[in-house]
């Protein structure tokens, strides 16, 4: 019988380890958490202040920031602008150690204006989460909510698009074909401490905070900030929610333009924040959670828009070359029209005894008048279509002006796009800078190999908004695809590079 020699039987056992697949296991996950006032206005807390919440993630090496601000956006529009994001990374980088692009920076979008300190106060909120950090087990999970939202891209029957804004009239209700879709996904990440109560409660939805309040009007943390005062009132002592915004571009809050009952944020907010504990019940958290970020640059193409806002501008000339003087006003239409629409077709100037007497006697006195009557208002009634039809065009064709003007001042060049990837175990995110419209998202969603993978727009910058290259042929149209930067292929190109950070992670 032959045996091993001792120095046979280790090279044998070297090589099988070289062929196995290796085993390695994570390290600890730490997090802290803090939040730091960064309102305005002063006044004690409560769910319409503005914050600047801060999560620090550390696993070994690895280290990942993730910074939640109640404000329209990170730049260019809103009361931050440049150079808030480099300063605060710069700050963190200096006196953290922290890379600049481990640093993630996510706007609600609420309408709020923020304190002129928000950038010692960010700065101040990482610093005190850095302090904070503990062990944590991590767990990810979906909730579902599609009452507080919906889709304000209108599809007209002339194939046209339109959008629900306050800035101008809704399109007349016998044109609409149909609306664009939502994103009902609430993506969560919890993070519990050993002891089993949680620290932070990460959360991603898609929709515009903008509904208001009847004390603070928009001035407010919004829907975003109710919805974090529920979770955070129904989690352990001191749990921190952060909210992420999703690709919201196109997504208003429901009955957005609602003139019967005033504007409340809170309703939506208590449904939104529900329905995430509701989720919550179901994700189990495990220690050794996988920690990472990926940052890379992107180049979205600007688009040239002198064509567009030439046809718009022929298009204003010809809409106001087609009014066309009436006998009403304002004070003549509405009564009759009133009167009209009561009456029908039948009798609207009198009780039809009077017209069939009319008719018996050889007269028509009436009908003929009436007929006068309809033919005024008709001519009224297209005089305010055009009106309303000028109002939209005006507006979005200032829009369109403004950004072909930046457009030109860049020299057309690409625009950098900074696009971050980051996982905490199964909960996967991926961001870009700008308005992104919620079809993107979904695309993205669909594409990932990963089951809970997630989007937020608004990140690290701001770059107005991002439709989709077919909402883009109604250039014009609505706001989204007029305050725009960017050409239609912007689309592809995130989405492919997202679905490789996404391989990536």
């Amino acid at each position: 019988m032959k045996f091993f020699s001792l120095r046979s039987a280790l090279a044998l056992c070297s090589a099988w380890t070289l062929l196995a697949p290796v085993q390695t296991r994570a390290a600890e996950l730490l997090a802290g958490v803090a939040k730091v006032d960064i309102s305005r206005i002063e006044a004690p807390p409560s769910p319409e202040t503005l914050y600047a919440k801060a999560l620090v993630l550390k696993s070994g090496d690895a280290t990942a920031v993730l910074v939640a601000v109640d404000a329209v956006a990170i730049d260019k529009i809103g009361s931050i602008r440049a150079p808030y994001l480099a300063n605060v990374r710069a700050a963190l980088k200096r006196d953290l150690g922290i890379e600049p692009s481990n640093v993630l920076i996510n706007a609600s979008h609420c309408h709020g204006v923020v304190h002129k300190d928000v950038e010692a106060r960010t700065i101040q909120a990482v610093k005190e989460a850095a302090g904070n950090l503990v062990p944590v087990r991590a767990g990810a999970g979906v909730g579902h909510e599609n009452r507080v939202m919906e889709n304000r891209r209108i599809f007209l029957k002339n194939g046209r698009e339109a959008d629900v804004r306050h800035a101008y009239s809704m399109p007349h209700d016998e044109d609409v074909a149909g609306i664009g879709p939502i994103d009902p996904e609430i993506g969560i990440l919890r993070l519990d401490k050993l002891s089993g109560d949680t620290l932070a409660f990460v959360y991603n939805f898609a929709m515009h905070p903008i509904q208001g309040t009847p004390k603070r009007g928009g001035d407010t943390a919004d829907v975003i900030g109710f919805a974090s005062k529920v979770i955070e009132d129904n989690l352990s002592d001191g749990a921190m929610a952060f909210f992420i915004q999703g690709c919201g571009g196109d997504i208003n809050p429901v009955q957005y333009k609602d003139v019967n009952n005033p504007r409340d944020a809170e309703p939506l907010g208590n449904m939104l924040g529900l329905s995430a504990l509701k989720a919550s019940r179901n994700i189990q958290t495990g220690k050794d959670a996988a920690l990472r970020m990926v940052n890379e640059t992107i180049k979205a193409p600007r688009a040239n828009l002198e064509k567009r806002i030439e046809a718009m501008m022929n298009e204003e000339e010809k809409l106001i070359a087609s009014l066309r003087g009436t006998t009403l006003n304002f004070k003549s239409f509405l009564p009759l029209y009133m009167k009209y629409s009561v009456s029908g077709d039948a009798f609207p100037s009198y009780y039809s005894h009077r017209y069939k007497h009319d008719e018996l006697i050889g007269r028509e006195d009436l009908k003929k008048m009436d007929e006068r009557n309809r033919a005024d208002m008709d001519r009224y009634i297209a005089n305010i279509k055009t009106m309303e039809r000028l109002t939209i065009l005006r507006t979005n064709l200032r829009l369109l002006d403004k950004r072909q003007q930046d457009n030109l001042a860049a020299g057309m060049k690409p625009i950098p796009v900074e696009v971050v990837g980051l996982r905490v175990g199964s909960f996967r995110l991926v961001t870009f800078p700008g308005e992104v419209t919620v079809q993107v998202g979904l695309n993205i969603k669909q594409a990932s190999p990963h089951d809970l993978t997630f989007v937020a727009g608004y990140s690290n910058g701001y770059i107005y908004y991002c439709p989709t290259a077919k909402q883009l042929e109604n250039r014009g149209g609505a706001q989204e695809d007029s305050d725009c930067l960017v050409a239609p292929e912007w689309q592809a190109i995130f989405e492919k590079k997202a679905a490789e950070l996404l391989k990536r992670l």
